[in-house]
């Protein structure tokens, strides 16, 4: 979700689902042992451990021109005491003024893993719960560094919340960004803020897949990229690591956030990592 995109250029084939989700099983992927993991058993009130997450924080719109500031307190991020992270996009500045417009609208959170874990290959996964809203933007994603979009962004869960049964899987890279980005979407009988869903890639050399609930909805290779992107580079053979968060608008997110109520939970269960 790192820059600027009024819409998803999703070339592969958009798929139609029903509530029961019928497309491809991954039943084809092996047994891996788990090399890093975040269940967030601690007690209720609590942060997150400072040994696994950095914070990211600040006002100034990400790229997007969003409406959020992002800050490093339990009161955006925090256990639930009953086996949840929460992120909390809640409305108004919380004493924070210096947003990219003006005084900040909202506030809420933004966790990623840089520096502390990062992977190359392997199955990701993680366990959400996202929230209801139109103007809301949560996002389960992962960076190769911090030279966007060369070092490459693999986007494994982005919902918005003014199309809540659309859940988007995309890639970003050296001439497919932003709006330009490669991916595809897919549609639910059912919106998926109304319970949790497993969302994950498997991740290989040459290639990825984007599986919800164990069902594949996304593959992408190197001559598959290129057939849609044309003479670009596959830039995903090197470490990422990984990021959670609640945007509020922007120039994805979009809706209408002064709808929104006072305060909006997004749910993580857990994060895992199996290689």
């Amino acid at each position: 979700m790192r820059k600027s995109r009024f819409f998803i250029a999703a070339t592969a084939l958009t798929v139609t689902l029903g509530a029961g989700l019928a497309v491809g099983s991954r039943s084809d992927t092996a047994e891996a042992a788990v090399v890093w993991n975040e269940d967030f058993n601690g007690p209720a009130g609590a942060g997150v451990d400072t040994s696994k997450w950095n914070f990211d924080t600040g006002g100034n719109g990400w790229g997007n021109q969003e409406l959020q500031y992002y800050t490093d307190g339990t009161g955006n991020v925090a256990q639930d005491g009953q086996g949840n992270l929460v992120i909390t996009a809640r409305k108004g500045s919380g004493g924070h003024n210096d947003c990219w417009n003006g005084a900040c609208q909202f506030t809420s959170g933004r966790i990623q893993t840089n520096g502390k874990f990062t992977q190359q290959y392997g199955r990701v996964e993680a366990r959400i719960k996202v929230p209801d809203g139109s103007g809301l933007w949560p996002a389960f994603w992962m960076l190769g560094g911090n030279n966007w979009p060369a070092d490459g962004e693999i986007d494994i869960m982005e919902v918005v919340g003014r199309e809540p049964n659309q859940l988007f899987g995309t890639l970003h890279g050296p001439g497919y960004s932003g709006g330009e980005s490669y991916g595809n979407q897919i549609v639910s009988g059912t919106p998926w803020h109304q319970d949790f869903h497993t969302y994950a890639v498997d991740w290989s050399p040459n290639l990825i897949v984007w599986t919800v609930d164990g069902n594949e909805f996304f593959r992408a290779t190197p001559d598959s990229l290129r057939a849609a992107k044309g003479n670009v580079d596959w830039v995903f053979e090197h470490e990422f690591f990984v990021i959670l968060n609640l945007a509020v608008g922007g120039n994805f997110g979009q809706g209408n956030p002064a709808g929104l109520p006072d305060e909006s939970r997004m749910l993580i269960d857990y994060v895992h990592v199996s290689a």
